[in-house]
């Protein structure tokens, strides 16, 4: 049941230092030191990030030749077509940059590939279809296009001028398009980064299955409405793009350089300028969903993009919000992206309809928006369905075959499955069996099969992949997240050697199940205003999560019970040293019902803590991440 907590080194005379010279609660200073933020400058440059922080599009590898040709576009009145990705971060990607193109009255549409026919990227048919409806137009890529060499070469000899802009794994050759733009690109060249960016990057589907656990949360989240100078661009000075941006992060630069040209040449007019600001949301759901991590520009583009969407929200995205419950929150967090906006809309595109969420992000007709946004509240609706029941499948296909729960990897198999939601499934069913999962939808017409695989313990699963290769029709992805075609003949035999590839190479990371305790605390101590402080950390995410604590000499103040749809949460209440009880709940959690009934009269928890806000009433949540006995 438990995991192993790993505690931050703590210091009680550096706690003391900090707290003096930063003006910050002790508990505070302890999360900040153990967080690595030790010197005042340093945490003052996390906490109080600005837009300003931005580096300089230009400083994007492609972004000046790829604003150039667009601009040119533009004013010579050529149709440009933004081709992007059926994920949250394509379709906010493809929304940024389609707006941004708009406002300028240029002459722009929008292609979307089908998830199931076309598959993820471009496509020669897609190429071809747009070269014979318009051959002088230009194709701009955003979240994909960085391994088409095919599809770009066909381009190349159909005269259709291609920009590829993406964040994903490159292949040994880059694309023949007109220009690329990459993150992991350096400047002027082709040369790679020794770091290449597939560390940096979990899959939307891991995401999901996260957001689908959970409810919206109503944590508050400190933020300040941006303002740029008059007299400047977004930014005066250089930083550092470490972090990764996702596709949405690629398309603002690219749209922020558009809006250079389309001012003075340095600064954006008064006008673009506004749309910048507000372009920052949708950059900041596209960064949130993609599950890249909260640091450096990415946590500066969330933060001010919060900021963004509760006071500029496009027409479909208000609409959204208030689908989702979230219009009256007067300060958004990154949860509410993660649990609220982004399942919403990626729902759309796993079940085939994305245009239909690009539509919604891009309308100007209310009656339109509203029901764009209730008819993809219904999709979700029926996307978390079958998801429930393909994970079910799942697990009474290992039950019927008790040998594969000692296999070391799992490769299941089912003709019911749908192939859009089967990767949201395969990462439930690794962290479930805690092993590498693939699972594959048959289809029996087609005597084929359409898979996706997910990582565990920091197993390399696009390697496994490769070695695995003369069993597959094609596979793509990385060490993490995966996708396969298969022939349904031939399923047994990819197990077996995937399964013989994962023995011998599955080395299980030290730590990888460690869950990071940031202090010891009593629960009196975790108060509003303390919770408040510790907000100013966020927006919390990937690699910048929320302070986790923990709590010895626990006792339940009541029994805990079960919550949501087939009781799959728990929620509790808890108290120590005769402090008020405080609601604790743990999604997805459904089992620790039982377990923690039977548990002895005293606990030790870890949790995070947030604000929940009812009808104007404030009160402290825990979020249990994991409970010991004694």
């Amino acid at each position: 049941m438990a995991r192993n907590w790993r505690f931050s080194p703590y210091d009680e005379a550096e706690v003391r230092r900090l707290c003096r010279e930063m003006t910050v609660s002790p508990l505070m200073a302890q999360v900040l030191l153990a967080r690595g933020l030790c010197a005042k400058a340093e945490a003052d440059r996390f906490l109080n990030a600005t837009l300003r922080d931005l580096a300089d599009p230009e400083a994007l590898s492609g972004v000046s030749e790829a604003a150039d040709r667009i601009v040119a576009a533009m004013r010579a009145g050529r149709r440009i077509t933004i081709y992007g990705d059926y994920d949250v971060d394509g379709m906010t990607a493809t929304s940024l940059l389609w707006h941004c193109l708009k406002l300028e009255n240029a002459n722009v549409d929008y292609y979307i590939p089908q998830r199931l026919e076309e598959g993820y990227g471009l496509n020669c048919d897609a190429i071809r279809r747009l070269h014979e409806e318009d051959p002088h137009r230009l194709v701009v890529t955003v979240d994909c296009g960085i391994t088409s060499v095919k599809e770009a070469a066909l381009a190349r000899e159909l005269g259709l001028e291609l920009i590829v802009t993406d964040h994903h794994n490159m292949g040994p050759t880059l694309p023949d398009a007109a220009c690329v733009v990459h993150p992991a690109l350096r400047d002027g060249s082709d040369e790679l980064r020794v770091r290449m960016s597939d560390e940096l990057r979990v899959t939307s589907d891991e995401k999901d299955t996260q957001a689908d656990a959970a409810s919206s949360s109503n944590s508050s989240l400190v933020t300040r409405h941006s303002s740029l100078s008059q007299n400047s661009s977004l930014v005066t000075r250089h930083s550092s793009l470490s972090a990764g941006p996702c596709g949405a992060g690629v398309a603002f630069k690219l749209a922020w350089a558009i809006c250079k040209r389309l001012g003075d040449g340095k600064n954006a007019s008064p006008r673009m300028r506004e749309f910048l600001k507000s372009a920052v949301g949708l950059a900041a759901i596209g960064t949130v969903a993609d599950v890249v991590p909260l640091r450096d520009e990415n946590r500066v583009i969330v933060r001010w993009g919060l900021a963004a969407l509760a006071t500029n929200a496009s027409l479909g995205l208000r609409a959204l919000l208030r689908i989702a419950k979230l219009d009256g929150k007067p300060l958004l967090d990154a949860e509410d992206i993660a649990f609220g906006i982004a399942p919403r809309l990626n729902a759309a595109g796993r079940l085939g309809q994305a245009r239909l969420a690009v539509e919604l992000l891009t309308t100007e007709k209310t009656d339109r928006a509203l029901a764009l946004a209730q008819y993809l509240e219904e999709l979700n609706r029926n996307r978390q369905s079958v998801e429930r029941k393909i994970f079910k499948q799942a697990k009474e296909l290992v039950a019927a075959n008790a040998h594969w729960e000692e296999h070391p990897a799992l490769v299941l198999a089912h003709p019911e499955w749908h192939a859009g939601v089967i990767g949201i499934v395969a990462n439930r069913v690794a962290e479930h069996f805690k092993k590498p999962a693939v699972l594959i939808a048959l289809d029996a017409d087609k005597g084929q099969g359409q898979g996706s695989g997910r990582s565990f313990g920091g197993f390399d699963l696009h390697a496994a992949l490769c070695a695995c290769a003369e069993h597959l029709a094609s596979y793509g992805g990385h060490h993490a997240a995966a996708g396969l075609r298969i022939d349904g003949g031939g399923i047994d035999r990819f197990r077996e050697a995937f399964c013989a590839h994962t023995t011998e190479h599955h080395r299980p990371k030290a730590g990888a199940e460690d869950l990071r305790i940031d202090a010891e605390v009593r629960l009196a101590d975790v108060t509003a205003s303390a919770v408040k402080e510790l907000d100013r950390l966020g927006p919390f995410g990937h690699e910048n999560p929320r302070p986790v604590f923990v709590a010895t000499g626990v006792e339940l103040a009541e029994p805990p019970r079960g919550m949501g749809d087939g009781d799959r949460h728990l929620q509790v209440r808890v108290k120590q040293h005769g402090c008020a009880p405080l609601r604790a709940i743990a999604f997805g959690r459904g089992e620790w019902v039982k377990e923690l009934s039977e548990a002895g009269p005293k606990l030790a928890i870890s949790f995070a803590a947030n604000i929940n806000t009812f009808r104007g009433y404030e009160r402290v949540e825990l979020q249990l991440k994991d409970w010991q006995p004694g």
